[in-house]
């Protein structure tokens, strides 16, 4: 199966949850996450906005910030399809780009390098259980990982677990994947 085919597939599966399906299961996730080491100790968590069906990721900013954590999240550029990510104190300091998508205002947030990010929590549509992934398309993730050198981890819901996924030359394998049931731990899997 393509990935086109395959990441379709996972997100009709995606949009019928319902509501409270998707708040449960999200913040079960985040709950996961929150007693992992690598998040326990980073200083710096790189994240995405989330977009529905994307894993709720707005509970687990705020609570990045109540626990003193810094949080930064991914500014695109479409001409060059790269990214880099800047420092976010406040949801003020975002605004709505194309898709719907919500991206920091450059001129209030601070950019960082790549390696000041302790952890990046990294989005995708379809997980394979050795840690690679289906993404919305555009390769940003892919560009932004070739340089990144820290911890990643995934949140996905189970429907998003697949046996097997196309895998491309320049695609890199996250280390750990969250999901409602618990922890994938990809370091532990042969690849």
């Amino acid at each position: 199966m393509n990935k086109k085919t395959q990441r379709n597939q996972v997100l009709e599966m995606l949009r019928q949850m319902t509501a409270e399906q998707y708040s449960a299961k999200s913040q079960a996730i985040i709950n996961h996450l929150m007693k992992d080491p690598a998040f326990l100790s980073a200083t710096t968590i790189g994240l995405t906005i989330s977009a529905f069906p994307e894993v709720d990721t707005f509970a687990l900013i705020e609570a990045c910030w109540a626990t003193g954590k810094q949080v930064a999240v991914p500014k695109c550029y479409s001409a060059n399809r790269t990214m880099d990510f800047r420092i976010i104190e406040h949801f003020d300091q975002l605004e709505t780009v194309y898709m719907k998508l919500k991206e920091p205002i450059v001129t209030t947030t601070t950019y960082i390098t790549p390696d000041q990010i302790d952890l990046l929590i990294v989005p995708g549509v379809v997980f394979s259980k050795q840690g690679f992934r289906i993404g919305f398309g555009g390769g940003y993730y892919d560009r932004f990982l070739a340089n990144y050198p820290g911890e990643t981890r995934s949140l996905a819901f189970d429907c998003q677990i697949a046996e097997e996924i196309p895998v491309e030359a320049h695609d890199l394998p996250v280390s750990g994947i969250y999901t409602e049931s618990g922890f994938i731990d990809l370091k532990a899997v042969d690849k």
